[in-house]
């Protein structure tokens, strides 16, 4: 197709888009339970949706910030599996997750921050239940504590928000609720899952209270072989969430929880391969079985007090305690984490009704110790006797954040933050191999700013407009990994730089559909880049590599025709170029990101044909993305139909439901993502058809 066939064809999606936006307006829906499905949209009058990311509890309407409300009914929409994140932000704008072995090890980006990391999440706060799944320097390893079937809940905030929360979040912050327990209601339920490639899960919960505190326990157990070989993994998920209200002005969440993990790594294939076998593992794979093993412990405490009619205090603390375990062609390496924290917020409210501030200070705090040690990988992750590497790492982060959101009349609100970060690293080299220490420290700090308004000229319309800037110092993963030396800091990272710009409007027009459209501009400077070297071929290493410029547009639209039918889409149109680059394949400019489609969608269409019987149907849509910064290869696009169906009933103390759920339907051979590889092994295939089967009992009241 030619370039101007591609730009016609670009434009014509956006008109259908800026179409479909002025013409309609959700109705609202209740569920065979009675409860409402639609918190993941804006809604009519009188169900205002509050927003709790922002660090104030802030009606969605009066955030100036593009943000999307995931509910647990939006979560089911996905599939039946519940495993992974890929499946419950598939309606989220703006979100890329690849899922890499089919299972719960992903990556995850937003407007392309956290794009090219080779495992867990970058530039992305992620919180459970208040807790931060982050370390000190903004790495969140994975989301292996996260049950996605006891989700209640997920809030994305999109664009950077590193004066909310620090170096964590320069592209956005991801917050996840899981369900507490109900006062006086007591419940059982079980769920079995089982389907295609070996897949099987099994969930047990109860929730209920006792005296003045209410409870939730669950525990979890899934399986699988992948679709490719050596794909396998395992997860063991234990999660207790404990609500105390002490006085009515007190509330206090407490949180103990297990996860045990395993996964192995087919890594990528090159096109041979490919083209031979596309279920294949890579041969270094196999010859070093590429693995990785997380057990985790975590526990955490969160809570709010009033302390007068306008002053709030929040608070949380959390102790985390892993061991790790990842198996690569060259070593066998072991690590044990100790990671804890604590945040304190103020919040005065202030003014009159025609002017009122909602004024919080607080700060952050965070300590990570990491030791560190590797052996030689013999072949079938055997190790050798011998120690390559011996460290030890202790980390440290401080924030202090200043944060007014203003109500200005009732048309228009404001907010601004300010915040200063400081992050300390330093490692303590063990083994000094020939009497040569590479003991060092590195220390980033910086100041980052967010200012936003909105104006809600009416109850079915509203618009925003904000600016921020990101912060996103090297993590973990990047300083750690060394290019010089087998152990010791890579010297050479700095901090990378963004800040960006968004417009965007939320409301109804009409009966019938809901929209929620989003604008947005981004610049990032010092730019982390993939590489490798020669004599450990098989390693990622980063480097500061260059700069970009980002922008696109983010749609998210509901359309209700009638009562039993409800349609979703979700539409991302990216435009992501390096304005300079170096790279595995030389150094460019004006070349479009690797990994990064111009287009995603995601249509979801749902027919409650009685108050028993639900059928479903999912399309998505990815368009091409290049494999590299040369822009010379490219992954082609793809577009995959789901589809489900689901029976519920209920007894005087009981409901149940089963569900069936078919995952590319049309059995499409496809890549789910790519990795700028120098190697060539850069290709990642997904599963054709999958099948899945459950069933679900509630007990109690």
């Amino acid at each position: 197709m030619n370039r101007f066939k591609l730009l016609t064809m670009n434009a014509l999606t956006m008109i259908l888009i800026l179409a479909a936006v002025v013409m309609v307006r959700p109705v609202l829906a209740q569920s065979a339970d009675g409860t409402d499905q639609r918190a993941d949209l804006p809604r009519v009058p009188g169900t205002e949706i509050v927003v709790t990311a922002p660090r104030q509890d802030v009606p969605l309407k009066d955030n100036p910030a593009a943000t999307t409300v995931v509910t647990e009914e939006m979560i089911k929409k996905g599939d039946s599996k519940t495993v992974a994140a890929d499946e419950a932000l598939k309606l989220v704008p703006g979100v890329k997750v690849d899922n890499q072995a089919d299972g719960e090890r992903v990556h995850l980006s937003i407007r392309g921050q956290g794009l090219l990391t080779e495992r867990g999440v970058r530039g992305i706060k992620v919180l459970l239940d208040g807790i931060p799944l982050n370390d000190p320097t903004g790495f969140a390893p994975d989301m292996f504590d996260v049950d996605w079937a006891t989700v209640q809940r997920v809030e994305v905030f999109r664009g950077p928000a590193s004066a909310l929360y620090g170096g964590g979040a320069a592209g956005g912050i991801i917050n996840i609720t899981t369900r507490d327990g109900e006062k006086d209601r007591d419940k059982v339920d079980a769920s079995v899952t089982a389907g295609s490639y070996g897949f099987w899960k099994a969930l047990a919960e109860t929730a209920g209270s006792t005296g003045d505190m209410t409870y939730r326990v669950s525990a979890s157990r899934s399986m699988g072989d992948g679709y490719r070989d050596h794909t396998a993994y395992s997860a063991t998920n234990l999660y207790g969430k404990f609500r105390f209200d002490p006085s009515p002005k007190t509330r206090v969440t407490a949180i103990v929880a297990g996860t045990s993990f395993f996964n192995e790594n087919a890594e990528g294939l090159n096109l041979t391969w490919l083209r031979e076998d596309r279920r294949q593992a890579n041969p270094d794979a196999n010859t070093f079985n590429e693995l990785q093993r997380t057990k985790r412990g975590t526990l955490g405490v969160s809570g709010q007090t009033a302390l007068a009619d306008n002053q709030d205090l929040s608070y949380s603390v959390f102790y985390r305690n892993w061991d790790w375990k990842e198996a690569v062609p060259s070593s066998v390496q072991h690590r044990n984490y100790e990671n804890s924290g604590a945040f304190l917020q103020y919040t005065l409210q202030l003014g009159s009704p025609e002017f009122k501030h909602h004024l919080s200070l607080g700060a952050d705090l965070e300590w990570q110790n990491i030791d560190d040690f590797r052996r030689p990988n013999m072949g079938r992750a055997i190790e050798g006797p011998t120690i390559v590497s011996d460290q030890s790492i202790e980390q440290s982060g401080r924030g202090f954040y200043l944060l007014d959101r203003i109500e200005m009349g009732s048309q228009w609100g404001a907010m601004v933050g300010v915040r200063s970060d400081t992050m300390n690293n330093k490692l303590t080299d063990d083994l000094k191999v020939g009497g040569v220490s590479l003991s060092g420290k590195r220390d980033f700090d910086k100041t980052t700013g967010r200012v936003g308004v909105t104006w809600n000229p009416t109850q079915i319309f509203g618009m925003y407009a904000s600016w921020g800037q990101g912060f996103m110092p090297p993590a973990t993963e990047e300083l750690a990994n060394n290019p010089a030396h087998l152990g010791g800091f890579n010297k050479d990272l700095e901090p990378a730089t963004s800040k960006g710009e968004e417009l965007g409007a939320r409301g109804f027009v009409g009966d019938m559909v809901a929209y929620d459209v989003a604008l947005f501009h981004l610049t990032t400077d010092n730019d982390f880049g993939r590489y490798r070297v020669t004599d450990r071929p098989l390693e990622t290493f980063y480097r500061n590599a260059g700069a970009s410029r980002r922008w696109g547009v983010e749609t998210l639209l509901a359309w209700y025709p009638v009562k039993p039918v409800e349609v979703q889409l979700a539409y991302t149109y990216n435009n992501f170029k390096y304005t300079e680059i170096k790279s595995l394949v030389g150094n460019f400019e004006d070349r479009y990101m690797p990994n990064a489609p111009e287009h995603q969608a995601y249509l979801d269409v749902e027919y409650r044909a009685s108050d028993r019987f639900v059928l479903g149907a999912s399309g998505e849509l990815v368009s091409r993305s290049y494999v590299d910064q040369s822009n010379q290869t490219w992954a082609g696009g793809y577009t995959l139909l789901h589809l489900r169906a689901a029976y519920q009933w209920s007894g005087p103390s009981h409901r149940g439901e089963v569900s069936i759920a078919v995952r590319n339907a049309t059995d499409k051979e496809f890549i789910a993502f790519t990795e700028p590889d120098p190697d060539g092994n850069s290709y990642q295939p997904a599963a054709t058809r999958e099948l899945f089967g459950g069933i679900h009992i509630w007990l109690g009241k």
